[in-house]
């Protein structure tokens, strides 16, 4: 961490509040504080020729269709029925290593891209990263919508059964803050049955950036510490 990185600035002031927060609730949910249990999958992600996302790897990424593995899960832990925050983690196999993107259910609109919306159905969520990239065309916010199915269970159990069965397709999106939504992949997700329900896998997308991504440096001071105290790394 740099000495700029260390100035007290709102973001930095923020993020070290975050992560005291998460060190609280790590105390009681050992040992993830958030997204405590979730789904383990597979799959891979399909390029469009066309897309201008403003991030290489996006762009011109390795070849036209790249294996993943993923992670959904429900923030709160709170049981199903009942709504929650909706997270899905991808982790894409980039030249260099592990390359995460971590989306959670969000509205699609402006300003409701940027806040956190509780669903049942991982189907009906809409995600956003939240946090704008830095690429060559400015600050850009990726996105993921379900094309099908449409009936998704809500229970995480369920749902590994459910996609034992079948494929959760997704599109990929990207736009400025306040632009429109660009599709640019899909995101085909699965699982086989002799498959663990759930993974050991940390995914954090600030150590294991998009290739050629970078963050702002307020959004990095505000998400470092929190993630620094989930994986159980200093900050």
């Amino acid at each position: 961490m740099t000495d700029t990185d260390k100035q007290l600035t709102p973001a930095a002031v923020a993020g070290r509040l975050l992560a005291e927060g998460f060190r609280l609730l790590q105390r009681l949910r050992h040992p993830r504080p958030i997204h405590p249990h979730g789904v383990a999958l597979t799959g891979t992600v399909r390029f469009f020729t066309d897309s201008t996302t403003g991030l290489p790897f996006f762009d011109s990424p390795p070849a036209a269709e790249i294996a993943v593995s993923a992670r959904a899960s429900r923030s709160l832990g709170v049981p199903s029925p009942l709504p929650d925050v909706i997270g899905l983690a991808v982790r894409l196999a980039a030249p260099a290593g592990a390359a995460d993107v971590v989306f959670a259910s969000t509205g699609f609109g402006v300003p409701s891209r940027f806040w956190l919306a509780m669903q049942r159905s991982p189907s009906r969520a809409r995600f956003t990263t939240l946090f704008p990239y830095r690429s060559t065309r400015g600050p850009v916010l990726f996105a993921a919508r379900t094309i099908e199915p449409e009936d998704l269970p809500t229970g995480l159990t369920d749902l590994a059964a459910a996609l034992e069965r079948t494929t959760w397709r997704l599109r990929l999106y990207s736009a400025t803050p306040t632009g429109r939504w660009h599709p640019f992949a899909v995101l085909e997700l699965g699982r086989s049955a002799d498959s663990p329900l759930d993974t050991p896998d940390r995914y954090d997308p600030v150590s294991h950036a998009l290739p050629g991504a970078e963050w702002y440096p307020w959004a990095r001071r505000l998400r470092e510490p929190s993630y620094s105290r989930i994986q159980g790394r200093s900050s």
